[in-house]
C-alpha cells in the first residue's frame, strides 16, 4: 500500500525536480510585439531566382528566431512585379497600416493614430558600401513611408564564424569534428575580399582580425573594386612568408557582380571559398539590427550559441 506522501514501506521516493533553465536549455522564444514594424530586407544586385532564394532563406531564419515577425523583401533593382522594389514594399506597408487604422475606426473601435516607423529596413550587406547605401536611403525617402534604416550587418564575430565555415567547406580550412572549427588551416594566408573601397576594407579588417585569431594565420582585407588591390595583397602575404593563400569573400553574394570573385582568385593565384550566402548568422544579424532599432531583446538570442 502507498499513501499520498509515499510508499507504505517508508522507503525514500525520488521526487521530480522542477525544470530549471540552464546553460543547455534554450529559453522560450520571444514573439514579435503586436503591431510591430515590418523587417524589410533591402536586397542589392540584379534580382533572380538565386537571389530570391537566398533572401527568402535569410528572412525565414529571422522569423524562426522571432515568431510573429512580419518580414518582407525589397529589391534595389526590382521590377515591382516578380521582384518588388524596396520603395514599393515600404509604400505598401504604410498603406496597409493606414487601412487597418481606418477599418478599426469605422468599426467603432477606439484606436490611437499610428505612430513610429512602419518598417525597419535592414541592408543585406556584410560591410559598408557607400554607393549601395545611398540607393537604399533614396528608396526609403522616395517611398514617403515612415521607416528606419539600420546599419549593415558587419563587422561582427558571427561573420568571422561564417567565413571560417565557408573556408572549411571549400577545403581551405580544416574542421574539428567536435566543434567544426579548429586553429589548423589548409591555407597559411587569407585574403578577405570585399567591395566598397577603403571604408569597406577597414570594416572587413575588424572581422579579419577575429578570423585570424580563429585560424592562427595572417588575414588581410582588400577591395574587389579597387584595381590591383587583390593581387597586391596576395604579393604582400607571400612576401611575409605565406605560401598557400585562400580568398574569403566578405560578401553575402547579390551585391557583387557575377564572375568578379573568380577573376579575383585568378589574379591572386589561389582558390576561393563561396560567398557567405544564407549562412544562419546572416539571418540572425539581420534580426539583431531590427531588434536593436526597436529595443526588443528576443530571449532566444542569448541561447543561440547552444544550437
Amino acid at each position: 500500500m502507498s499513501s499520498p506522501t509515499g510508499p507504505a514501506s517508508g522507503l525514500p521516493v525520488r521526487m521530480p525536480r522542477p525544470r530549471q533553465p540552464g546553460r543547455h536549455r534554450r529559453p522560450e522564444p520571444a514573439v514579435a510585439p503586436e503591431g510591430a514594424p515590418a523587417l524589410v530586407l533591402a536586397v542589392p544586385g540584379a534580382p533572380g531566382t538565386a537571389t530570391r532564394s537566398l533572401a527568402e532563406e535569410v528572412v525565414s531564419i529571422a522569423r524562426s528566431e522571432l515568431p510573429g515577425l512580419d518580414a518582407r523583401i525589397g529589391y534595389l533593382d526590382g521590377d515591382d512585379a516578380e521582384y518588388p522594389t524596396l520603395q514599393s514594399v515600404l509604400a505598401q506597408a504604410a498603406e496597409q497600416r493606414t487601412a487597418r487604422y481606418e477599418q478599426a475606426r469605422a468599426a467603432g473601435q477606439e484606436v490611437a493614430e499610428p505612430e513610429g516607423p512602419v518598417a525597419v529596413v535592414v541592408p543585406l550587406l556584410a560591410g559598408p558600401e557607400s554607393a549601395l547605401m545611398r540607393r537604399v536611403r533614396q528608396a526609403v525617402m522616395d517611398s514617403r513611408a515612415p521607416a528606419e534604416l539600420t546599419d549593415v550587418l558587419g563587422p561582427h564575430p558571427l561573420l568571422a564564424e561564417a567565413l571560417h565555415v565557408r573556408l572549411s567547406e571549400a577545403g581551405l580550412a580544416r574542421a574539428d569534428r567536435a566543434r567544426l572549427f579548429t586553429v589548423a588551416t589548409a591555407a597559411d594566408g587569407i585574403i578577405l575580399a570585399t567591395i566598397g573601397g577603403e571604408e569597406a576594407v577597414q570594416a572587413a579588417g575588424i572581422t579579419g582580425m577575429l578570423l585570424a585569431a580563429r585560424l592562427a594565420v595572417p588575414v588581410m582585407a582588400a577591395a574587389l573594386d579597387q584595381d590591383g588591390a587583390i593581387a597586391a595583397t596576395a604579393e604582400q602575404l607571400r612576401a611575409s612568408g605565406s605560401t598557400q593563400l585562400a580568398l574569403a569573400p566578405h560578401l553575402i553574394g547579390p551585391e557583387v557582380d557575377e564572375g568578379l570573385l573568380e577573376t579575383a582568385a585568378k589574379e591572386a593565384g589561389c582558390a576561393s571559398a563561396e560567398a557567405l550566402g544564407a549562412y544562419p548568422a546572416i539571418g540572425k544579424l539581420a534580426l539583431s539590427q531590427y531588434t536593436t532599432a526597436l529595443g526588443i531583446t528576443p530571449a532566444q538570442q542569448s541561447g543561440a550559441h547552444s544550437r
